[in-house]
């Protein structure tokens, strides 16, 4: 799996083969089971953040009605985010973050990028790229979501990733439009 890293490094730097081999050998990356939790809401903040490179993670949290709200599906080279930079002590987790699938992830903590960037500096500029890219989309895709019916916002995710309501119950693709699988059904049966 570490390939795909290697094309995603190719395609986004200019790193000799040498410099990227270096780089996945001090990359940590990790299977994770299906219903494996990498943080729950409530527990204390973590520096560590992951990529994927299979699988999907789903992104939750429970309202004070014991609600379940799903706010995100993290699939196939993307990042997610969980450094804490406030102060950690005061802080918990708003969010579970949960292993859909079979995961593999790298798994990275706050500390060792730092020391890989300053061992490679392209590295920082293509996460930051990366970055800047992923949040871009995220708030675009955000604005767009808030605006549209629960049908538009099921058409973006049929046109925009074809693939992830076959990966995921149809209770948490519904949650995640903010409906009811009964409705998700429906709107399904209209669209076919």
């Amino acid at each position: 799996m570490k390939e795909i890293l290697m094309k995603y490094m190719t395609r986004h730097t200019s790193l000799s083969q040498a410099e990227q081999q270096s780089i996945l050998e001090e990359l940590i990356v990790q299977r994770f089971k299906k219903g494996t939790y990498l943080i729950k809401q409530g527990d204390s903040p973590t520096k560590k953040c992951f990529f994927v490179l299979k699988g999907c993670v789903r992104q939750y949290h429970i309202e004070d009605d014991g609600k379940e709200v799903t706010t995100n599906f993290y699939t196939e080279e993307q990042p997610i985010l969980l450094f804490n930079f406030e102060e950690p002590e005061a802080q918990t987790s708003e969010h579970s973050l949960i292993c859909v699938e079979e995961c593999l992830l790298v798994v990275a903590d706050l500390e060792s990028e730092q020391e890989m960037y300053q061992q490679y500096s392209e590295l920082e500029t293509m996460t930051r790229r990366m970055m800047e890219t992923y949040l871009s989309h995220a708030q675009n895709d955000f604005a767009k979501f808030v605006r549209a019916s629960p049908e538009e916002r099921y058409k973006t995710i049929i046109r925009n990733r074809p693939d992830l309501p076959t990966r995921i119950p149809q209770h948490q693709l519904a949650s995640y439009l903010g409906i009811t699988p009964e409705s998700l059904s429906r709107i399904k049966k209209r669209i076919q």
